[in-house]
């Protein structure tokens, strides 16, 4: 009897707060709902280049955890950033990497369907989730697998692997050394030049 007492308010909070597995099997699926609907606003000729970036701003900003993203890319240096420093950050980081993602995105399925991403596989540990995708191109299937976690029930990305790059690796690397030798203002005014070249920049597959 004392040790059913004991089990009682343990089996009480399980049920209340369950395991973080518990919402694993949902990583492929709230994922593959973004990316197909961003698939289809880049192939939609009714849109202009203004909307399209302004409907994927939405779902990437939903489905990205951007501050998880800024906290790994700046390691030992976000310890150190004032409260301003990380908010400009995140909001340059931000803008940057809805530009990186969606142009590879774009240059991999422009002028095909949804059809062409296969969703490979879904390795789930605890709160952590891959989910390997191949995009299928007339040439060959482009590896882009994306690193999620758990967030209030739902998934999250907080890297993206392109053909075995890591973005959030290669953003630390080079921002990084940028913050050894210029401070966080030097990096700053890269990432703004950065985000002006990108919105003067012809749409990815133009001629």
């Amino acid at each position: 009897m004392k040790k059913i007492k004991l089990l009682l308010p343990l089996a009480m909070l399980l049920l209340f707060f369950p395991a973080p597995g518990v919402a694993a099997p949902k990583a492929t699926e709230q994922l593959r709902l973004d990316v197909d609907r961003i698939i289809e606003i880049l192939n939609d000729k009714a849109l202009d280049r203004s909307k399209r970036e302004d409907m994927i701003v939405e779902i990437v900003r939903t489905r990205f955890d951007f501050q998880v993203m800024s906290q790994w890319i700046l390691g030992i240096h976000w310890r150190r950033a004032t409260a301003e420093e990380r908010d400009k950050f995140i909001d340059l980081f931000t803008r940057l990497l809805e530009n990186t993602y969606a142009g590879r995105i774009e240059s991999y399925t422009g002028g095909y369907g949804k059809e062409n991403v296969r969703y490979v596989q879904e390795q789930i540990e605890q709160d952590r989730a891959l989910v390997q995708t191949f995009i299928a191109t007339p040439t060959a299937e482009i590896p882009v697998h994306y690193k999620m976690i758990v967030r209030n029930g739902e998934w999250r990305v907080y890297d993206v692997v392109i053909e075995e790059v890591s973005l959030v690796r290669n953003y630390r690397t080079t921002y990084s050394e940028i913050i050894a030798k210029e401070g966080f203002q030097g990096l700053f005014s890269k990432m703004e030049q950065k985000l002006a070249e990108l919105k003067t920049a012809p749409p990815q597959g133009a001629k």
